[in-house]
């Protein structure tokens, strides 16, 4: 009988990627509706209505970040601070959107509450050895 063995690492760093490429996909998605769908004069519209402090200066901000977040997730490019960035954006969404609606889908929180977890792990564990962060670390420019 032939046994399957892969390193825990190899199976990390894997499972890094995964993790990547669905949060990353995610967020390119709702950035790219925010940036050419909406329009940041129509998120901050929403954002405004909806009571987000400072709706002028969030909503480009917000809009760029899922936007460009996600790519860099996607790349695995500074993923640990792009990770707390768009966690903490996941967590506005959270306090002044979902919250309020309870937890289950499709109004309440629990789809953001996976993304934050995913994001967390991210954060604290990096990118993983397939990702430009990994490159840039074997050449020694930057560390995951």
């Amino acid at each position: 009988m032939t046994t399957f063995s892969v390193s825990t690492e190899k199976n990390l760093d894997r499972s890094l990627l995964v993790l990547r490429i669905a949060v990353g996909a995610i967020f390119i998605m709702h950035g790219y509706l925010k940036v050419f769908g909406f329009g940041i004069s129509g998120v901050t519209g929403m954002f405004t209505q909806i009571g987000i402090p400072w709706a002028g200066v969030v909503a480009p901000f917000i809009s760029v970040l899922e936007l460009v977040g996600g790519i860099a997730l996607l790349l695995g490019v500074f993923t640990r601070i792009t990770a707390v960035l768009i966690a903490c954006d996941a967590i506005g969404a959270v306090i002044f959107v979902h919250g309020k609606n309870g937890f289950f889908l499709p109004r309440g929180f629990e789809f953001m509450l996976a993304n934050i977890a995913i994001l967390v792990a991210l954060a604290l564990l990096g990118a993983g050895a397939f990702s430009v962060d990994a490159a840039m670390a074997r050449k020694g420019s930057v560390t995951s």
